[in-house]
């Protein structure tokens, strides 16, 4: 429910000098009886009809004033002549004094204002009498120069002097006026005689004690005693005499003497007459409303109560309901039955606003229960009414929480109720007033809900008023606070949310468990802002490693180094085995310099190019600023407890362990929040960023460690596998062998970006156990003749400690294997030899190669050796070089393997001799002899499917020529592209070889 905040309500609104933004000056609620005698006091106590419609008759009030008149009317019973005012400074005295002068001086003439007709009733009388008034003010009287002499009247310089002239004018005056020349106060029978015989008589004594102790070294006090006592005496006798006295100072201006006098005169004038203690506390917020707000005249109840307006009703009706629903939540004391009435009695102020004065700060020795808070209320209600019609504030109700303590005039009025002002760098640190304040700034920082509702502000003002501000030893309680400042509008949550962060941030405030109050002193907080200061760069970065190394430890059971704080490639090792490089939070993400620098670690080992790209993996902090603070933190907690452990109280030293033992915590934390992304090759051979997200220790495995949390979330990607199946090593096979070793195998896992990573290199050798049992492939060696040696398959009894990872052991396709197999079974045998090139023709003395390949029977190439090479027509040798003879015809060339022969034609004919040549001179024609050729060099395409034979009918014809120099020069061309992990397979096939890996791409 949407409620109008109380200063746009109307029927109930601050003064106008209040919303004027002219609050009251404290004077204004510090009545001076001889001001209202002498027709210069404020309008509010000098305008009678304007007083009594600002005073709310107590019942106690309106008891009081009704006997005083029934007493100056002549009854006698349920009446007293003499009357002590008993109650604490600043409590309402001098307004009671006021009203009974208002009253006497006007009579018949006042019965017509506001509230006297319930007086009239109280006092069982038809009329009010008129009475003459005599007022004597301590405060104002001096004995010394006297009143008068010098303005048409007589000096006076005595009490009795003063109070004889007042009510009766100089001839009364005369009868004590030798008695006011010689300072000897008068007696019974004198008394009588200046007092008037034709009307009753109010004689108004206030501010006794203040007189008596200016006096006492010139025996004055004893003086006036000895008056007191014969005018009491003198008043009990009379029928139409009222003596009223009020004793009391401020209690913090007594001394020793002043205490004695006090009880003198109170045992005086309470064996003479009534001592009457006023107290209105239960009517105290109608005392305010009639002072601080104007209303409607006529909505006033029959017992002179303002009638709240509907939409007034509306708003406490939502914060009682509100209060019923968590009433669990709210201390005790509240009224939860009765909270409708309790929040409809001291609108537009939230009840606590009331009472709080009343049960923290009444103990405290300067404070002025009524003046003091309608001062308060007074400089509060301007404020408040200000803020909200500049937009600022839409409060329902006045709260504890909104008094503005940011207002110098404000807050200096609450030190002077306190007594002393050394709480004010409290306020301001803690709660407001500079801009920086904690909790002004906490809310600015805040969620929106929080800082809307101004709750750290509130939480904290709530805390200094019912905690005494720390003067008085009390504190607030989380239910004071959550009644104080929570609504139906408000999740109550949040004020323990609050409440814990100015714990934190707070230098003044003190906390015990639940319960709250600020301090003269500092706190921890404080001692720990100073602390932080002196805390060492070195150590703080000694403290961030150590913490970072205890977050990265090795993982049991996983075959992964972890490297930390590594400056350059040559740190991290170079093998086929994961390693997690731990980057110093020197290179944070958020330095664009990080991830060039990680390119160069993951591509460089030292002064060589890195093999293993793919089995390094960065962890990257995000920044290095949250995990500086904390180390800085938990180092100065430390230095705290190690230097002053011993200047700390109980309180204290509890807390400092608490505050250390969560900095230990926040610093682990730390790291895990910094830590929070991790990088390493894609598939595509860039960097790849993994986000690991805000982590917390508790996110991760029993471990408890940023390794393992890393590597599970890279196991769910499939980046890391704990194994491989056999037949996904089939659909990887490298193109480069037909022959796999092991240790390529195992090596292209963390050489090649595009196949996942192997969290153990080890587990290759389960999965070529499995593949082998399954027939996806042989785990061979090779031995010189050509066979394997071991050779297991299928069914072959091959276990994981039998499985050897290195260059001479190799894996075959399970075709290849079965097919090795039956080779076994039925050896492959010589059944043909084909020899090329067939049907050529040759010129005499023309040179001519000849390759003769073996076949086998089942139309497979099959090896050769010891091949018998025979020709006609010309000579062959043994490497099947055939020189053309001289004579032309058709000739034959002979290829015999064992028992194994196969023949080819060729043809040789004369060369042609242009017709031009001259003929030798001996008739005879002219011989050449070619050179034989040294060099060899051929360029053409070759398909896939000849690679083989290209080798074995090219290639091979001259592996065994000495000396021998093979230029090879290779250029693939596809459709499409070549995918990285070829060509990582090609670089690392060429490096196996001993051979240059520099492949240029384009």
């Amino acid at each position: 429910m949407l409620l109008k905040p109380w200063y746009k309500i109307e029927g109930l609104t601050p003064r106008e000098d209040l919303r004027n933004n002219r609050p009251l000056d404290a004077s204004e609620f510090a009545v001076n009886l001889d001001h209202v005698r002498e027709n210069r006091a404020p309008i509010d106590y000098q305008d009678p009809e304007k007083f009594l419609s600002r005073t709310y008759l107590t019942r106690w009030l309106a008891e009081f004033a009704g006997q005083v008149m029934r007493r100056l009317s002549g009854v006698k019973t349920e009446a007293n002549a003499v009357y002590n005012l008993a109650t604490q400074f600043g409590g309402g005295k001098t307004h009671a004094l006021a009203l009974l002068y208002h009253l006497a001086q006007n009579g018949q003439a006042a019965e017509s204002w506001s509230g006297v007709r319930k007086i009239i009733a109280q006092a069982d009388i038809k009329t009010l009498p008129t009475a003459n008034v005599a007022v004597f003010v301590g405060t104002e009287f001096d004995s010394l120069t006297g009143r008068g002499g010098n303005d048409g009247t007589p000096l006076r310089k005595t009490p009795w002097g003063e109070i004889a002239f007042q009510l009766g004018g100089e001839e009364a005056f005369k009868i004590v006026a030798q008695h006011d020349a010689e300072f000897t106060e008068p007696k019974g029978d004198v008394i009588r005689a200046f007092l008037p015989k034709d009307k009753p008589c109010l004689i108004l004594m206030d501010e006794i004690l203040n007189y008596v102790s200016s006096y006492r070294k010139y025996g004055y006090h004893d003086r006036l005693y000895n008056f007191m006592q014969a005018l009491s005496e003198t008043a009990r006798g009379e029928d139409h005499i009222v003596l009223i006295a009020s004793i009391p100072a401020s209690v913090m201006e007594y001394t020793a003497a002043d205490e004695a006098d006090e009880q003198r005169f109170k045992k005086m004038l309470d064996r003479v007459g009534k001592a009457v203690v006023m107290s209105a506390e239960a009517e105290a917020s109608e005392i305010i409303r009639r002072r601080l707000f104007e209303w409607d005249e006529r909505a006033v109840t029959a017992e002179g109560k303002i009638i709240l307006p509907k939409e007034a009703i509306a708003t406490c009706n939502e914060y009682a309901d509100w209060a019923v629903e968590n009433r669990s939540l709210l201390p005790s004391w509240f009224p939860i039955d009765n909270a409708r009435e309790a929040f409809a009695a001291t609108y537009p102020f939230h009840p606590t606003v009331i009472s709080v004065f009343e049960r923290k700060w009444a103990a405290l020795p300067r404070f002025q229960r009524t003046r003091g808070i309608l001062r308060l209320l007074a400089l509060w209600v301007s404020h408040a009414y200000q803020e909200g019609y500049k937009g600022n504030h839409k409060d329902a109700l006045i709260t504890l929480g909104t008094a503005p303590l940011n207002d110098p005039i404000f807050r200096s009025a609450v030190f002077e109720q306190m007594g002393e002002d050394r709480l004010e760098t409290a306020v301001t640190t803690d709660i407001c007033g500079k801009k920086d304040s904690h909790a002004f700034r906490l809310d600015l920082e805040a969620t929106e809900a929080i800082k809307n509702a101004r709750l750290h502000g509130k939480a904290a003002t709530t805390i200094f008023f019912e905690s005494n501000g720390g003067v008085v030893r009390e504190t607030a309680t989380l239910p004071e606070v959550r009644l104080a400042i929570a609504d139906s509008s408000i999740n109550i949550g949040d004020v323990e949310t609050v409440l814990d962060t100015l714990k934190t941030d707070c230098y003044y405030l003190i906390v015990e468990s639940t319960k709250y109050h600020f301090s003269l002193s500092p706190n921890l907080n404080k001692i720990l802002a100073d602390r932080l200061a002196s805390v060492q760069t070195e150590d703080i970065s000694k403290r961030i490693e150590n913490e970072i190394k205890k977050a990265f430890p090795s993982v049991p059971g996983v075959d992964v180094s972890v490297r930390h704080f590594p400056k350059q490639s040559s740190e991290i090792p170079n093998v086929p085995k994961l390693t997690l490089a731990v980057l110093s939070i020197e290179r944070p993400m958020s330095d664009a310099n990080t991830l060039l620098f990680v390119e160069k670690l993951i591509r460089e080992s030292g002064t060589s190019d890195r093999t293993y790209k793919s089995a390094v993996i960065f962890a990257i902090a995000d920044s290095e600023n949250l995990l500086r603070d904390e180390a800085r933190k938990v180092l100065a907690w430390e230095n705290i407890r190690d230097q002053e452990w011993d200047t700390l109280n109980d309180v204290q030293q509890k807390q400092l362990s608490v505050n250390l033992k969560k900095a230990e915590r926040d610093v682990q934390e730390a790291v895990w929040r910094s830590y929070k992304y991790t990088v390493l090759l894609d598939k595509d051979n860039q960097l790849r960023t993994v986000d690991m997200g805000a982590g917390s220790s508790s996110s991760a495995d029993s471990s408890k460690s940023i390794t393992a949390l890393i590597l599970n979330r890279l196991k769910t990607e499939d980046i890391l596998q704990d194994a491989i199946a056999p037949r996904f090593l089939v659909r990887n096979w490298s193109l480069v062998f037909k022959e796999w070793s092991t240790k390529a195998v195992r090596d292209v896992f963390f050489s090649s970006p595009s196949l996942p990573r192997l969290l153990n290199g080890n587990a290759i050798k389960e999965t070529i156990v499995k593949g082998v049992k399954e027939g996806s492939f042989a785990y061979v060696g090779k031995i010189s003749d050509g066979k394997y040696q071991p050779f297991y398959f299928k069914d072959s009894p091959l276990d994981i400690d039998s499985v050897e990872i290195s260059d001479d052991i190799y894996l075959i396709k399970g075709e290849d294997a079965e097919k090795y197999q039956k080779e076994q079974e039925d050896p492959s045998r010589l059944t043909t030899l084909e020899i090329t090139p067939t049907d050529v023709t040759l010129k005499p003395n023309q040179g001519q190669t000849f390759t003769v390949k073996g076949v086998d029977q089942r139309h497979q190439n099959i090896a050769i050796a010891n091949v018998l090479w025979t020709a006609t027509g010309g000579n062959i040798d043994e490497q099947g070089m055939l020189i053309a003879g001289e004579i032309t015809g058709n000739f034959t060339v002979n290829a015999t393997v064992g028992a194994i022969a196969n023949t080819v034609s060729f043809t040789i004919e004369k060369e042609t001799v242009p017709s031009n040549d001259t003929p030798a001179p001996d008739g005879d024609e002219k011989k050449v002899v070619p050179t034989p050729p040294n060099q060899l060099k051929w360029s053409g395409e070759v398909t896939p499917q000849k690679w083989t034979q290209f080798y074995t009918k090219v290639l091979s014809k001259f592996s065994a020529t000495k000396d021998l120099k093979l230029k090879l020069k290779v250029e693939v061309v596809v459709d499409g592209e070549i995918s990285e992990q070829k060509i990582e397979e090609t670089k690392v096939a060429l490096q196996e070889l001993g051979l240059d890996s520099d492949i240029q791409t384009h």
